[in-house]
């Protein structure tokens, strides 16, 4: 098994997701992507990777998860202590706004 922080992706739906990044930015994201691609024997696309990626991030700052624990009930994202994107359908919600 991979040492890679990122598990692999499960099956989904793809979603078109556009954003903006500084260039070295972009180098960074491709070599996450060839590197999940020799960990897996899989290819995904940046765009894919992205929403998984901040997902893992979000969810392993201790900071935020304490300010997230923090507010009124009724007022979190959390879902009986699991992560926002636990499915397609939510990460279409969460991920994604059309404009």
């Amino acid at each position: 098994m991979p040492d890679m922080r990122l598990p692999k992706l499960p099956d989904r739906t793809l979603v078109r997701h556009t954003i903006a990044v500084m260039p070295e930015l972009e180098q960074k994201l491709r070599d996450y992507a060839e590197l999940y691609k020799k960990s897996y024997g899989e290819e995904e696309t940046i765009e894919t990777l992205i929403p998984f990626m901040l997902d893992v991030f979000l969810c392993g700052d201790k900071a935020f998860l304490k300010a997230r624990k923090s507010k009124p009930t009724g007022d979190s994202w959390e879902r009986n202590g699991r992560s926002q994107v636990s499915s397609t359908q939510d990460l279409e919600h969460s991920v994604t706004k059309k404009k």
